[in-house]
């Protein structure tokens, strides 16, 4: 008798991204929009952006993503003695957005993923149609993209990961996440239980001893989300907080 081979298909598998400083070179994009500024002056700017950002995000989660961008800004710009107006600021921001780019390793990445079956997505801390500007700057769309704006929240918060496994239905074992900011992603990921790649672009110097696996290039992630996948389920973690179904009931599904 022939023997039948079995072939077991991967598409109910995801693969989710943080967007912006994993996918998109965002550290390079703000310092060249600041860039007027001085680079000494920029950089101390986008250094004191960070810290500000975190706190606007946690203190007004319902904000758009503009207003935590003109607010974070506009403080960070305070910090360093430059006066910037709420206008000013959202005219630099807005007026550059379309002029991001991706990271020279993301392409390359991403098709070898849809070569092996997988399905992608995007959970990012952003608004919808400022995520659509970037989202053209692929050669193909994601499967699926869940915003802040659409989670009402901000990462490191837990509803982009809730919300993102209850439109999906889909088991932590057939899921992983690949970010590059521990803070927004890895963090949260890793106390859901939820298998993980810390793609550390920015070598921030936290202990990743815990991570499930720690790369640098995005040429890696691939055969490491293969392995990742051959080697069994990762124990789920409750979600406890998680806020109302209305939050996160609709999400684009491209």
């Amino acid at each position: 008798m022939e023997r039948e081979e079995v072939v077991v298909s991967v598409s109910h598998r995801w693969v989710t991204f943080d967007c912006f400083g994993t996918l998109v070179d965002w550290q390079a994009w703000f310092a060249e929009v600041l860039g007027p500024l001085g680079s000494h002056t920029a950089a101390d700017v986008i250094r004191a952006y960070h810290a500000h950002e975190r706190v606007v995000e946690r203190d007004y989660p319902h904000r758009s993503y503009k207003d935590v961008l003109v607010t974070a800004l506009g403080r960070a710009a305070d910090d360093c003695g430059i006066h910037l107006s709420p206008r000013d600021v959202r005219n630099i921001l807005m007026a550059g957005w379309a002029s991001m780019r991706l990271f020279d390793d993301v392409e390359v990445m991403l098709a070898e993923l849809r070569a092996n079956g997988y399905r992608l997505a995007v959970l990012t801390n952003c608004d919808e149609d400022l995520f659509w500007t970037t989202h053209r700057l692929f050669t193909v769309p994601f499967d699926f993209v869940l915003t802040a704006e659409r989670v009402q929240g901000y990462k490191p918060e837990r509803w982009h990961f809730s919300g993102f496994e209850r439109l999906t239905g889909v088991s932590r074992s057939n899921w992983v996440h690949v970010a590059n900011s521990w803070y927004h992603d890895i963090a949260p990921a890793r106390a859901l239980g939820v298998k993980h790649v810390w793609l550390d672009r920015e070598r921030t110097g936290e202990d990743g001893g815990s991570v499930t696996v720690r790369t640098q290039s995005a040429v890696e992630v691939s055969s490491v989300i293969k392995r990742l996948f051959a080697g069994g389920d990762v124990p789920a973690a409750r979600m406890d907080g998680v806020r109302p179904d209305r939050r996160i009931m609709t999400a684009a599904v491209c």
